[in-house]
This record gives structure tokens, C-alpha cells and sequence, in this order.
């Protein structure tokens, strides 16, 4: 069985920036697409970016394109968020999650595995 931890999180002022991991343990990262999601006070779980399994797509919301940067280093099991430009509305628990993906096409199809991590708490003051 999988395992996520993601870290990284801290308080950071608007326009700075933060790095997140995700480290895997207990099967062979490099099988799977790798995703980042937040969820905000009171809000549903929303999808931030995703990456393929050798790193060669990556994909974005609209809402962090250009500012967010995912991307992964097999050889450590870990998946990174560079977030730069960060905003108050990016303020949420952030997530990482295997993903089995088809990138064709303009978007990719994404199915999600139940393997969810503890989550990393990410603030942005104004």
C-alpha cells in the first residue's frame, strides 16, 4: 500500500513563494502520474496541477497556471510544487495524490487512487 507525505507548508506573504514535497513509499512511483489539490476553509477539494509518470506532461488549473510549477524526481519517489506569486486565495491544505492519467488531447483524463497523504497547511497573508 502507498504511502504520501507531503511537506513544505508554511506561512509566506502575498508575492512570495514555497516549495512542497510529496515523498511515496511502498510501490513503484515511477508507475504512476503524480497530482497536487487544496482544499480551503469550508470549500471541496480542488485539483492544482498534475504531472505524467516520466514528467513529460504536465498539466494546470487556470487558477495557478504560470505561477505553479509541478514537477518530480523518480529516483527520490518525490513529487515537488514550486509555487511562486502566491496569492491569499491560494490558502488551503495542500495534497498530493496518485493518478493514473490519459494525456491526449488538449486536457488529460484523470482517475484518481484513494491514497491520499496527511496534507501540508499552506497560508499566504496579505
Amino acid at each position: 500500500q502507498v504511502q504520501l507525505v507531503e511537506s513544505g507548508g508554511g506561512l509566506v506573504q502575498a508575492g512570495g513563494s514555497l516549495s512542497l514535497s510529496c515523498t511515496a513509499s511502498g510501490r513503484t512511483f515511477s508507475n504512476y502520474d503524480m497530482g497536487w489539490y487544496r482544499e480551503a476553509p469550508g470549500q471541496e477539494r480542488e485539483f492544482v496541477a498534475a504531472i505524467s509518470k516520466t514528467g513529460g506532461h504536465t498539466y494546470y488549473a487556470d487558477s495557478v497556471k504560470g505561477r505553479f510549477t509541478i514537477s518530480r524526481d523518480n529516483a527520490k519517489t518525490t513529487a515537488y510544487l514550486q509555487m511562486n506569486s502566491l496569492k491569499p486565495e491560494d490558502t488551503a491544505i495542500y495534497y498530493c495524490n496518485l493518478l493514473e492519467a490519459t494525456w491526449s488531447g488538449s486536457h488529460p483524463v484523470i482517475d484518481e487512487f484513494d491514497s491520499w497523504g496527511q496534507g501540508t497547511q499552506v497560508t499566504v497573508s496579505s
